[in-house]
């Protein structure tokens, strides 16, 4: 066996392809595309604030209208190996109408970079908005992170950054988190048709692996993914889920029946999706 009960990468492969389950994956991208070129003639917002050191460490801010507004870091999917921020602009689009500013940041690219890259990357943009946002109309006491599939992934691994000792950070700075269709155990994709670009070692697996990290936290936790997608991203949602609440802590799961990958970050176009509900509900919740 590679990995669990699979004994071929094809096996593998058909899990994680997440193209499989959607009829026109192009129609998919368009989507994203048109959606975030709408969003970014629409609303009003700030692109490519550097937040480090290297030309792809920039990220783009959608304020929401009110001063001292909540704040949602949305980070963006593709494998760690495609895709930028630019798609990901629609994400504000339900959102910013709720009183959330919204911040995507964007990172380097496998195989360019190493994931662990990739993640202090994501890291370091976190640490940004929770130093800056103030400057740009948001309140960094209410900063939610989140994103999608390697977005997932990147934002538990923020939620589990030793803040404190590495950044000078509260341990805990951030009121509540949302992703959708997570990575949280790397070890199948190293056998899988993603490895010559990621080039995930044991090592990496290892350190990169939300599953294997979580720590006692007080932020609240949403997981969502579509029921039309492949099981192995309800396992990785649910193994996620159990070990966050093995911790002790608070995690909410929102299964969403007719949604595929590519369609279940949607509802943050919409003002009145259960997705948007959530984050202003938890973003207004006492800590």
């Amino acid at each position: 066996m590679l990995y669990r009960d699979f004994a071929t990468q094809e096996q593998i492969d058909a899990q994680y392809d997440t193209a499989i389950p959607v009829a026109d994956r192009a129609a998919e991208m368009r989507h994203y595309q048109e959606r975030s070129a709408h969003a970014r003639g629409a609303l009003r917002c700030t692109l490519d604030v550097p937040y480090g050191p290297t030309r792809a460490e920039t990220l783009d801010i959608f304020p929401a209208d009110v001063p001292g507004a909540p704040v949602f870091v949305f980070i963006h999917g593709g494998y760690w190996r495609a895709l930028s921020s630019k798609e990901f602009s629609c994400v504000a689009l339900g959102l910013v109408q709720r009183g959330i500013t919204v911040v995507v940041p964007d990172y380097a690219l496998c195989p360019a970079v190493t994931i662990d890259e990739i993640v202090r990357q994501m890291r370091a943009a976190c640490a940004w908005v929770l130093r800056h946002i103030g400057e740009h109309g948001g309140d960094p006491q209410r900063v939610a992170v989140g994103g999608s599939s390697a977005g997932g992934h990147l934002a538990a691994m923020c939620l589990q950054t030793e803040w404190a000792r590495d950044y000078g950070l509260p341990q805990d700075p951030f009121k509540c988190a949302a992703m959708a269709s997570g990575l949280y155990d790397l070890a199948p994709l190293r056998y899988s048709y993603l490895q010559p670009r990621i080039q995930l070692t044991e090592e990496t697996v290892r350190r990169c692996s939300p599953v294997l990290h979580v720590r006692p936290s007080p932020t609240p936790v949403l997981l969502t993914w579509g029921g039309l997608e492949q099981p192995e991203f309800a396992r990785q949602t649910m193994a996620w889920h159990d070990a966050w609440r093995a911790a002790g802590n608070h995690a909410e799961l929102l299964d969403q029946p007719q949604a595929h990958h590519f369609s279940a970050i949607h509802g943050f176009e919409d003002p009145a999706s259960a997705l948007c509900d959530w984050l202003v509900a938890a973003l207004s919740r006492p800590r």
